[in-house]
């Protein structure tokens, strides 16, 4: 029975370290994307090929698009998991201005982006607000990765797999929808993104 309770153990220990955290739940929770469920709850911009597939909503062509949520976001808790490899651009927008014009002056972005040119505002920054260290160990890893990402007044804070990788206090942009991004690189397409779960809690 004990050898049975630890192997159980060791197996909870090994998931949490890969996904970062479990998935949240509970009173105050709202789930915008649930496996391949959820893109109702977006407005598309852009022409990424927005689809669902593998339990999961994908997108790997076009010029670039974001998923646009309908509803605006001020203090908040984001629970986000997503599959991203190194050629991946990508990232998740808080608090966009205009939901019509989504950039990193508009919204602050949380990037997704292995090999982005400037590093230190690669995967797991806030770009042009939170720097990660150059060289850094926060990658995507070419496979399923978590975000927690919470907003409360002007602290901001992101944790990647479990580790925090930027913090930062910053008061330009109060409340405005969330977008995900399948971006490009110049004139490649960014590689794929899959979203397999965003959830949101309201502080």
């Amino acid at each position: 029975m004990k050898n049975r309770f630890a192997a159980v153990t060791a197996v909870l220990f090994i998931a949490l370290s890969i996904f970062g955290c479990a998935s949240p739940g509970g009173e105050g929770w709202e789930t915008l994307i649930d496996g391949d469920k959820g893109l109702q709850n977006f407005n598309r911009i852009g022409d990424a090929n927005w689809r669902t597939e593998g339990g999961a909503i994908v997108a790997d062509k076009g010029k670039g698009g974001y998923l646009v949520t309908r509803k605006s976001y001020g203090n908040f808790e984001l629970y986000v998991e997503f599959w991203a490899n190194e050629d991946t651009q990508s990232g998740v927008f808080l608090r966009v201005t205009d939901p019509n014009k989504v950039t990193a002056t508009d919204g602050y972005e949380v990037n997704i982006f292995d090999k982005r040119p400037g590093q230190e505002y690669r995967t797991g920054s806030i770009v042009n607000v939170a720097k990660v260290p150059v060289p850094t160990v926060y990658k995507t890893n070419g496979g399923w990765n978590t975000f927690r990402i919470t907003a409360n007044g002007t602290a901001l804070k992101v944790e990647l797999n479990g580790t925090v990788t930027a913090q930062s206090n910053d008061g330009k942009l109060k409340q405005g929808p969330i977008a995900l991004q399948f971006g490009n690189r110049g004139k490649e397409p960014g590689g794929t993104i899959k979203w397999r779960k965003v959830q949101i809690k309201t502080l």
